[in-house]
C-alpha cells in the first residue's frame, strides 16, 4: 500500500518547550476544564455522576516546589481519568493567604528597606502593602501551576481572603459561637515573642537540638529541666501516689525548702498519671508556661503565676534576674544555682525538640492569654438533628467508613491525634487575615456579622488561617448560599495532600464541614509521601539538594517531571527523585513520539479505497486478521488493568503498567514484528496490521493522557482519525460499568 504522508511535525524530535505552551492555550480556549462547558458541548451527559476535587491552596508567598508538583500530578491524573470516563468532573483552583507567613515576610521586607515596623505604618497601610505583594505572588504560583498541565477550572478560582470566602468565614464564626462551640477564655497558648502572636498547635515545628539537661535539688526531691529560667514560680512537686520512693509524702503536704531566690513553701501533689519511670519520678510544674502543667493546675485547682512576659523578659518574681531576657538569664541562673549547691548534675548531651513557629521561625514561649477557642469537647446540635461533640464527629466519620484514609495505616495516627485534641486557639494578634466578628463596648461582647452600632469597637485580632482553610471544600462551592455547585459537587470525591499535614488541615475540614454543612467534606483522603533526593534525604537549601520542578519542566518537559513523581510512588510512601530519573522519562516521551510517527507512516493514504475505517469497531474487527485482533485485545487487557489500578488509587501501578506496555511490548515487540508485514506483498495483511497498530496507538494515547497530557495531546492533534477534537475529552477505552470496551 502507499504510505500516508506523515505530518511535518514528526520530522523533528518531540520538543516540549515549543509544544506545551500551544497545548495549554488550546486547552484553555476549549473550556473543557469547566464541567458546564463539557455538558453544553455534549462531551459529558447532563445527568452524569459528579467527580470533584478542591485543590489544596498553595500559599501566595510561595513558589512551586516538588511537593506541590507531586500533588498537582496526582490530582490531575484523577481528574483527567474521570473526565474521560464521562463523569461531570470539577477541579477547583485556589490560593491561600498564609496570613502569619505573609505578614512576616512583608514586615521583614519593609524593615530592611525602610527601617519601619507595622506600628510605624499603621494597620491600613500595612494591609495595602500586603495586598500588593499577594497579588504579585498569586500570579506567579498560578502560572507555575498551569505549566504542570493542571486541568483546573479557573473560572471557579478562589482565594481564602476574597469577598466570598471572607463572608463564609464570618458566617461560620457566628454560627459556631451561637452554638457554644466558640468561646473566649484564659487558657495557655503557644506564644511567639518575635511576631507577638499566638500560634496553633498545628503550626509548631519541632527542631531537634542538643542542650544541657539540669538536675536540681528541690528539698528532698531531685527534679530535671532544660529551662531553669522558668522555674522561679515552681511551688508544687508532683509524684505518683504508687511510687514507693515517696510513700512518706502525702497529698497536700507542705515542705520548706531552699530555692532559686530564697526559701519557699512547696506543696506535694499526688497524680496517678505521673510517670514514675521518667527521671526521678518527681517533677515541679510551671503552670503559666507549659501546657501539661497548666492542665495539672486546672485539674487540682492550683495557683498560676506568670514568670516571663510577652517579650521573653523575666518578671519581678525572678528577683535579681527580673528584666533580663530569658536567653541571657539562663547561664546566670545556672551559675547562681551552682553557688547555692542546688545543681546535682548536668547532662551536656541531652537531645530535645525545641518548639518553633513554622510560619515565622520564632521560639515558642507558652503563655496564658485571653483568646478565642473552638470547643472540641462540647456537645452541639448538628444539621442532622443529633447532638455530639466535634471530637465525636471527627471519629465517627472515619470509623463508619464515610471517609476512607489512604494508606489505611494513617487512620490509627488520626484517631490518636483526635483523642489528644485540645480546644483550638483560633485568634491571632496579626493584622492580615479574617478579622474576628466580635465587638466590644466596655465589658460587653457581641458577636455578629455587622457592627452593633456606635460605640462598639471590633476585636483587632484575626483568625487562624486554618479556620478559613477548614471551610475550603464548601466555601469554594458557594456556601453559605445553597448553590447548584454545592448541591452537585459536595462532598468532594477526594482530598489529596501530603501526609505531613493530615492533622493541620484534613481533620479541621472534617470538623468544620460536619457542623456547618452536616456532611463529610470528602469521601477519600489520599496522602502522598515526601519527595526526597536520590539518597533519601529531605530536600533543603542547606543540603543543596533541592530540585526545582520548574527547572525540570524547562529542561525535560512537564510530562517527564510528572511521570517521575508517580511511577514508584505508592500512596503514602516517600519517593526518591533525581534529575537522571526525570531525564529518563523524557526519553519515554520521545519514544512515544517515534511510535506515533512509525504508525502514521504506515497508514494508507486517506483517499485509498482499501483503507480500513474506525467508524465501527465491530465492522473493523471483522476485517482484521486473527493475529491483529489478538494484539488489540492484548491492549484492551492493559486498559482493564490500568483502570482497576486507578480506581484503587494505585496510580503508581497504573502508570507503570502503561509505561511497560508501550515501551516493552508495543514499541519493542509489536512494531518490530510488524515491519516485515508492513513491507510485504500481501495488501490485506498490510492493511489489517496498519489498522491494528493505529487502534493500539489510540488506546495507548488515551491510557497515557492522564499521566503525560502534553505529548499525548500533541500527537492526538496530528491523527487523521479520532473520536474527539481534544484528547482531554476523548472517551476512556474501557467502560467499567459495562465491563467491556466502549
Amino acid at each position: 500500500m502507499e504510505a500516508s504522508k506523515v505530518p511535518e511535525i514528526f520530522l523533528k524530535p518531540y520538543d516540549p518547550a515549543s509544544q506545551e505552551p500551544k497545548i495549554l492555550e488550546m486547552w484553555e480556549k476549549s473550556g473543557y476544564a469547566n464541567p458546564d462547558v463539557c455538558v453544553e458541548k455534549g462531551v459529558t451527559a447532563s445527568n452524569a455522576a459528579p467527580y470533584s476535587i478542591v485543590l489544596p491552596p498553595p500559599n501566595v508567598t510561595g513558589t512551586l516546589h516538588m511537593g506541590h508538583a507531586a500533588m498537582l500530578a496526582i490530582e490531575d491524573i484523577l481528574i483527567r481519568y474521570h473526565r474521560m470516563r464521562g463523569y461531570k468532573t470539577l477541579w477547583i483552583p485556589g490560593t491561600d493567604s498564609a496570613a502569619i507567613a505573609t505578614q512576616a515576610r512583608v514586615e521583614d521586607d519593609i524593615y530592611k528597606k525602610e527601617k519601619k515596623t507595622r506600628h510605624d505604618l499603621g494597620r491600613e497601610e500595612l494591609l495595602k502593602r500586603i495586598e500588593a505583594f499577594t497579588e504579585e505572588s498569586k500570579a506567579t504560583i498560578i502560572t507555575q501551576t498551569k505549566k504542570m498541565g493542571s486541568s483546573l477550572d479557573w473560572s471557579r478560582y478562589a482565594y481564602t481572603m476574597d469577598e466570598k470566602r471572607y463572608a463564609a468565614v464570618t458566617e461560620a464564626f457566628v454560627r459556631m459561637y451561637e452554638a457554644g462551640l466558640i468561646y473566649r477564655g484564659d487558657r495557655i497558648v503557644n506564644w511567639d515573642p518575635k511576631l507577638q502572636t499566638t500560634v496553633s498547635d498545628d503550626e509548631i515545628e519541632r527542631v531537634e537540638q542538643t542542650t544541657p539537661f539540669y538536675y536540681f535539688q528541690y528539698g528532698p526531691f531531685v527534679i530535671g529541666t532544660v529551662r531553669p529560667e522558668t522555674k522561679f514560680g515552681d511551688k508544687y512537686v508532683v509524684i505518683n501516689p504508687a511510687d514507693e520512693r515517696y510513700k512518706q509524702y502525702k497529698h497536700g503536704q507542705k515542705i520548706e525548702l531552699e530555692w532559686i531566690t530564697g526559701p519557699i513553701t512547696a506543696t506535694v501533689i499526688h497524680d496517678p498519671e505521673q510517670d514514675m519511670e521518667f527521671g526521678s519520678g518527681a517533677m515541679t510544674i510551671t503552670p503559666a508556661h507549659d501546657a501539661h502543667d497548666f492542665d495539672l493546675a486546672q485539674k487540682f485547682g492550683l495557683d498560676v503565676e506568670q514568670v516571663i512576659d510577652d517579650r521573653g523578659i523575666l518578671l519581678p518574681i525572678a528577683g535579681p534576674f527580673a528584666g533580663a531576657h530569658i536567653k541571657k538569664a539562663r547561664p546566670m541562673i545556672v551559675e547562681h544555682l551552682q553557688k547555692k549547691g542546688l545543681i546535682v548534675k548536668v547532662d551536656e548531651k541531652y537531645t530535645n525538640n525545641l518548639a518553633t513557629n513554622s510560619r515565622g521561625g520564632g521560639t515558642i514561649e507558652p503563655q496564658i492569654k485571653r483568646q478565642w477557642f473552638v470547643a472540641v469537647n462540647k456537645k452541639a446540635k448538628f444539621p442532622d438533628g443529633k447532638e455530639r461533640t466535634l471530637k465525636e464527629w471527627m471519629r465517627e466519620t472515619v470509623e463508619s467508613g464515610a471517609i476512607k484514609i489512604m494508606p489505611e495505616r494513617f487512620e490509627k495516627i488520626y484517631f490518636h491525634w483526635i483523642d489528644n485534641l485540645r480546644d483550638w486557639c483560633i485568634s491571632r494578634q496579626i493584622w492580615f487575615g479574617h478579622r474576628i466578628p466580635a465587638w466590644f463596648k466596655g465589658e460587653e461582647v457581641r458577636v455578629s456579622i455587622e457592627s452593633p452600632g456606635a460605640g462598639w469597637e471590633q476585636d483587632p485580632d484575626t483568625l487562624d488561617t486554618w479556620f478559613s482553610s477548614g471551610l475550603w471544600t464548601f466555601s469554594t462551592l458557594g456556601w453559605p448560599d445553597k448553590t447548584e455547585d454545592l448541591k452537585t459537587y459536595h462532598p468532594t470525591s477526594v482530598l489529596e495532600t501530603g501526609y505531613d499535614i493530615i492533622f493541620f488541615w484534613v481533620a479541621r475540614m472534617i470538623l468544620m464541614s460536619g457542623f456547618l454543612v452536616g456532611d463529610v467534606p470528602f469521601r477519600h483522603v489520599y496522602l502522598h509521601g515526601l519527595v526526597r533526593d536520590a539518597k533519601g534525604r529531605k530536600m533543603s537549601k542547606s543540603l543543596g539538594n533541592v530540585i526545582d520542578p520548574l527547572d525540570m519542566v524547562n529542561k525535560y518537559g512537564a510530562d517527564a517531571a510528572r511521570l517521575s513523581l508517580i511511577i514508584g510512588a505508592a500512596v503514602g510512601n516517600d519517593i526518591k527523585l533525581s534529575e537522571d530519573r526525570v531525564r529518563g522519562y523524557k526519553h519515554f516521551a520521545n519514544k512515544l513520539w517515534n511510535i506515533a510517527r512509525f504508525v502514521l507512516e504506515n497508514q494508507p493514504e486517506s483517499d485509498s479505497p482499501s483503507r480500513l475505517t474506525l467508524q465501527s469497531k465491530v465492522s473493523l474487527e471483522t476485517q482484521l486478521a486473527v493475529a491483529d485482533r489478538r494484539l488489540i485485545e492484548e491492549a484492551r487487557e492493559i486498559v482493564k488493568k490500568t483502570s482497576e489500578h486507578i480506581d484503587k488509587f494505585r496510580l503508581d501501578l497504573a502508570a507503570d503498567t502503561v509505561y511497560h506496555f508501550v515501551w516493552d511490548r508495543f514499541a519493542a515487540e509489536m512494531l518490530e514484528e510488524s515491519k516485515p508485514i508492513l513491507k510485504g506483498a500481501d495488501a490485506a495483511a498490510r492493511q489489517s496490521r496498519a489498522a491494528a497498530l493505529y487502534e493500539i496507538l489510540l488506546i495507548s494515547l488515551k491510557l497515557l493522557h492522564p499521566f503525560m497530557p502534553f505529548v499525548t495531546e500533541a500527537i492526538w492533534q496530528q491523527l487523521p482519525r479520532k473520536d474527539s477534537d481534544l484528547l482531554m475529552v476523548a472517551k476512556w477505552p474501557f467502560d467499567k460499568a459495562q465491563g467491556k470496551p466502549t
